[in-house]
């Protein structure tokens, strides 16, 4: 393995307390210096000159589709399009064909990815059998196999009891349960969020109280019973508050907020264009305000993409028929510097507490940050690159993007995973 040394960096890591211009020294896979104007004889030199050099970004809430729909994404195309997003590491939502509730879809995944490559895979386990919401899948049996999560997700944990038991059962294993927050009763046939344009438009509208009844549903449980709760995609005003008082009481809950629901609203859905169409739905400018204001603030834990990649067929259909969601692996971190680092939102330092720090710690994985002795995973950005997001170039298999055209400011230039690089934009 060749040793790698990035060079003229600014080096920003609040886990480790850094945010200095510095080089990093990689022998091994493993960081082995930080510090100014290092150098190493035979090791290949990255210069990253005017870039940020963070922790590797790790986004927690990816569908990779295989098993079972490679049609819309592999394993393979997945990790690739991670690793041209300037993502170390990706967490893999259950519901797939088979959906991954027994130890061999685990095993499965685990062993494409390793063959496929170059980017960390996490596989979440199923809540329940069949996500059926009906008993608990074999949780243990999922954690040994390499599951570092449980989730519903695609669906919400189907009952109070049944959050209960899995918050229960998930503290033998010291892992998170993470639900799609969303109360079913009241979103049946729903396309895009229930106000102002669903009426204008006649198309049937999913209220906000639906996904925040759930949120207080989760968070009173997790208040009784303990556990780690970490509330999926969060997208309204009333669910920022409910976690907001909920931290205030002590609550040690965690959420997380998507690139797309602080960057659109439904005013997006009034073209009728299928890619805006997506599972929490695209909320109100209120609602994208309030958003920003508990990303700001720190109520927000996590910015994650809900990667969803569809067939370009899939997404052709009428929009009361089309699936709901995106792809978000590419566009993320320029997403996230556009609209909150260049606005004044967050600094840097937080962007990287959220996307690279707080989603490692809450699912417990060894990213270990930017010092001596620690995985060499790395992503570089150059705050101040400009160009247009380009569909047709992702690595994705699938482009269904409502940002196609759209010119975004911040962008990862290189992916390094355990070493090497894996993407190279400069």
């Amino acid at each position: 393995m060749t040793n790698l040394l990035l060079k003229n960096g600014r080096v920003v890591d609040p886990s480790n307390g850094l945010d200095t211009d510095a080089d990093i020294l990689i022998e091994q896979g493993t960081i082995a210096e930080v510090g100014p104007q290092l150098s190493a004889e035979g090791a290949d030199t990255l210069d990253v000159t005017g870039c940020i050099v963070s922790p590797g970004f790790v986004d927690m809430h990816v569908h990779l589709r295989e098993p079972g729909f490679e049609y819309k994404e592999t394993i393979e195309s997945g990790v690739r399009a991670a690793a041209a997003g300037g993502f170390t590491g990706i967490a893999c939502m259950p519901n797939t064909d088979p959906i991954n509730d027994h130890r061999a879809v685990t095993e499965l995944i685990l062993e494409r990815a390793t063959a496929a490559g170059p980017v960390h895979v996490y596989p979440i386990g199923a809540v329940s059998v069949g996500q059926r919401g009906e008993a608990l899948a074999e949780i243990g049996e999922l954690v040994e196999a390499g599951c570092v999560a449980i989730s519903d997700d695609g669906y919400p944990v189907a009952t109070a009891q049944l959050m209960r038991k899995a918050l229960e059962y998930s503290q033998l294993f010291d892992i998170p349960v993470i639900d799609h927050c969303e109360e079913v009763s009241m979103t049946h046939g729903s396309v895009m969020h229930e106000g102002r344009v669903s009426a204008e438009l006649g198309l049937r509208g999913w209220p906000a109280a639906a996904e925040e009844i759930t949120v207080s549903r989760n968070l009173i449980v997790a208040a009784a019973v303990g556990g780690k709760l970490h509330l999926a995609h969060l997208s309204t005003a009333g669910s920022m508050q409910l976690v907001r008082e909920a931290k205030r009481r002590g609550s040690s809950a965690t959420c997380e907020v998507m690139t797309h629901h602080f960057s659109l609203t439904d005013e997006a859905v009034r073209g009728f264009d299928t890619n805006t169409k997506m599972n929490p739905p695209l909320r109100s400018e209120e609602d994208r305000q309030a958003l920003l204001e508990a990303i700001a603030d720190g109520t927000v834990d996590v910015i994650a993409t809900d990667h969803a990649p569809h067939h370009a067929d899939e997404k052709l259909l009428e929009f009361d028929h089309a699936p709901f969601g995106i792809v978000g692996l590419e566009t993320a971190i320029p997403l996230a510097c556009t609209h909150l680092v260049h606005t004044g939102v967050i600094d840097t330092p937080r962007l990287i507490e959220l996307m690279a720090i707080n989603p490692a710690r809450i699912l417990g994985v060894d990213h270990g940050g930017l010092r001596a002795g620690a995985p060499a995973d790395v992503t570089v950005i150059d705050l101040q690159m400009e160009r247009e997001v380009a569909a047709s170039e992702f690595c994705s298999r699938s482009r269904n993007t409502p940002f196609d055209g759209v010119a975004l400011r911040g962008w990862p230039v290189a992916t390094v995973v355990a070493g090497q690089v894996v993407w190279d934009r400069r």
